[in-house]
Order: C-alpha cells, then structure tokens, then sequence
C-alpha cells in the first residue's frame, strides 16, 4: 500500500498592513518652513573669526570621540564662544 503524503496549503501573506502604511506616510503635508528656529537646546555656538587650528583645541595625540566634545566644550566655555 501507498502512503498519501499530506498537501500543504501556503498561505498568502497579507499586503493589507503594508498598503495601510503606505497611505498614511503619503497624508502628510509638507510642512513650511516658518521663522528660523534657534539652536536645538538653545545652544548657539559660532567659531567665526577664529584662529585656533584643529590641532591647538585636540592636541596631536589620537583621541576618543567622547574626548573631543569635552575638550570642544573646554574651548568654547573657555572663549566665550556660546550664548549662555
């Protein structure tokens, strides 16, 4: 006797959620730019009129990222180069 292999049915995946993203992603407006927004945090910093070489404010050793923005923030607190 012959054993029947059992059929197996694929189910087709449903396109109903990605059709759904699709049309909420094309609702949204294009907003306009209004006024110039200041600074996220309210930090503005301007280096314009500097003289400082990368090599003056890091040093010449390799350093960590996290070591740049200390000593980046070292420099600017230290001219009076932000707002606050």
């Amino acid at each position: 006797m012959a054993v029947k292999k059992k059929t197996t049915t694929k189910r087709k995946a449903t396109t109903k959620k990605a059709t759904t993203k699709r049309k909420t992603a094309s609702k949204k407006k294009a907003t306009k730019s209004k006024a110039k927004k200041s600074a996220f945090g309210g930090y503005a910093i301007s280096f314009a009129g500097r003289s400082e070489t990368v090599e003056q404010v890091f040093g010449k050793k390799p350093i960590a990222p996290s070591e740049m923005t200390k000593k980046i923030w070292t420099f600017v607190k230290s001219n009076s180069l932000s707002n606050r």
